[in-house]
């Protein structure tokens, strides 16, 4: 019997800002029939050159593979901002995708976006275009979030047409806000879609 398609929802979040953004992207991917959602991270970067990190976390998702890259039938990818750029675990993880490339896994599979940030104007359309860089160069179908999706007009807080966003704040941390939910659900239910008419 074949394992079911699965969208791979993979971040990066220290703080766990862009991690409640990838459950509610697996959310919306769930809510298609014939796929499912497979939640992952990355682990942190360090300067020393032996291994430090346990084989899985201690806590939340464990780790993506890059097989698990090869196989999955779309992608979401997320990270928290930094200076308009994705995070340096995130891009480690990219860095080692060569094989993929080469052999053109992941041409013509579909992928979105999410980011989150400290501050209102934070770059995250900036990193959202950063990730997309590398995908695009795997060949891979970027999808954003269309503004037939009324919460992308009425939001307060994140959310582009680029990808799902929200607005982490700085002093006092702000929790994902409804419009950004149901924006982050939206474009996981859109990327599961998409997923399932490019398998057909």
């Amino acid at each position: 019997m074949s394992e079911q398609p699965y969208i791979l929802v993979l971040y990066y979040s220290r703080s766990g800002h862009t991690a409640d953004m990838a459950l509610q992207i697996a959310r919306g991917v769930n809510r298609v029939n014939g796929i499912e959602a497979r939640v992952r991270t990355v682990p942190p970067v360090s300067p020393d050159s032996e291994a430090s990190m346990p084989p899985v976390p201690e806590e939340g998702a464990v780790y993506g593979t890059v097989e698990e890259l090869r196989h999955c039938a779309g992608l979401a990818l997320g990270s928290a901002t930094r200076f308009g750029n994705m995070a340096a675990p995130l891009k480690h993880f990219l860095d080692s995708t060569g094989d993929l490339w080469l052999n053109g896994a992941l041409v013509d599979k579909p992928a979105a976006l999410f980011t989150s940030t400290g501050s209102l104007h934070g770059g995250q359309e900036a990193t959202l275009l950063s990730m997309a860089i590398p995908l695009m160069h795997h060949g891979m179908l970027i999808t954003g979030v269309p503004y037939t999706e009324p919460a992308l007009s009425r939001t307060g807080a994140g959310g582009t047409p680029y990808g799902a966003s929200h607005w982490a704040g700085t002093d006092e941390p702000h929790t994902i806000t409804p419009d950004e939910a149901t924006i982050c659900q939206a474009l996981g239910e859109r990327l599961g879609r998409l997923a399932v008419t490019l398998s057909d």
